[in-house]
C-alpha cells in the first residue's frame, strides 16, 4: 500500500493525533509516496473532460492543492494563472519546489472556508482532489460560497465524486470502519483530525452548491467503467458560477 519511500506506521500514527495543519506539515516530504496522491489515472481522466468545456479557461484555482497534483493538469488546461491554496505551510512547500519552474503559478497559505479577498472573481476553473472530506457539512456552504467568490461569471468548479459504495461490500466497511474510528478518536483527543470518507454524497452537495449560486451538472468519468446497475463509478460534478 505505502512505497519505501513513504511514511512508517509510527509516523502515521503522530499525523493522526495531530490537527489536520500539523498532521499535514509532518506528512508533507513523503505525502507523494503514499496512497492518499490523487492517482494520475484521475487527474488524466478529469483533464480529459475539462478539456471539452467550450472555450477553455484563462486563470486556474485548485483549492486544498497538497503538493500540488492537480497543478500540471492546470498548467495544460489554463491559458493565464495559476494558484494552489492550501492550509498546510508544508505542503505548499513541496508544491512550489515541484513548480519553481513556471512563473505562472503561485502558492496561497489559507483556509480554504475563508479564501483571501484578493482571490475574488479571479478564476476561471476551479478544482479540488480528494479534500472534501476535510468539511463537516455544516462547513461546506462556508466552503462553496467562497470558492463561487473566487470565480468569475460564468466560471466552474469541477472535482470527482465517486458513486455510493455497494452496502456490505469490503470498502463500504472499510470506509465506515474508518470514520466510526475518527469520530471515536475526535471525541475523545484534541486537537480534533477531521477526516471522514461517507460526509459528501452528491445529493446533499448539489443542494449546497445551488444555495451558494451555483448550477450543477455531472459527467460520467468513463475510465472507471460502471456498476452493475448501469451507474457510472465516478462523475466529474461541474459547478459554474451564475
Amino acid at each position: 500500500m505505502f512505497s519505501s519511500h513513504g511514511p512508517s506506521v509510527r509516523e502515521l500514527a503522530v499525523q493522526g493525533l495531530s490537527s489536520v495543519e500539523r498532521g499535514y506539515d509532518l506528512l508533507a516530504p513523503k505525502f507523494d509516496h503514499t496512497p492518499f496522491r490523487t492517482p494520475d489515472r484521475m487527474l488524466d481522466a478529469v483533464e480529459e473532460t475539462l478539456a471539452q468545456v467550450e472555450g477553455g479557461f484563462d486563470a486556474g484555482l485548485d483549492v486544498c492543492c497538497g503538493t500540488g497534483a492537480g497543478i500540471d493538469m492546470l498548467r495544460r488546461l489554463c491559458r493565464d494563472r495559476i494558484t494552489g491554496v492550501d492550509l498546510s505551510a508544508g505542503m505548499l512547500a513541496e508544491a512550489g519546489r515541484a513548480h519553481a519552474d513556471d512563473d505562472r503559478v503561485d502558492f496561497v497559505r489559507a483556509d480554504a472556508r475563508t479564501l483571501p479577498p484578493a482571490l475574488a472573481q479571479t478564476y476561471d476553473l476551479a478544482v479540488s482532489f480528494g479534500a472534501f472530506g476535510h468539511f463537516l457539512p455544516a462547513e461546506r456552504p462556508a466552503l462553496f460560497s467562497g470558492i463561487h467568490a473566487a470565480l468569475r461569471e460564468g466560471g466552474v468548479l469541477a472535482f470527482p465524486i465517486g458513486a455510493p459504495l455497494p452496502l456490505g461490500s469490503t470498502l463500504w466497511w472499510a470506509t465506515t470502519g474508518f470514520d466510526a474510528a475518527m469520530r471515536v478518536r475526535n471525541a475523545l483527543w484534541r486537537p480534533p483530525f477531521v477526516m471522514y470518507y461517507r460526509t459528501f454524497p452528491l445529493g446533499p452537495v448539489r443542494e449546497d452548491l445551488r444555495a451558494a449560486g451555483f448550477t450543477v451538472e455531472t459527467v460520467p468519468l468513463e475510465h472507471f467503467g460502471r456498476q452493475s446497475d448501469g451507474a457510472p463509478r465516478w462523475r466529474l460534478v461541474l459547478a459554474r458560477r451564475t
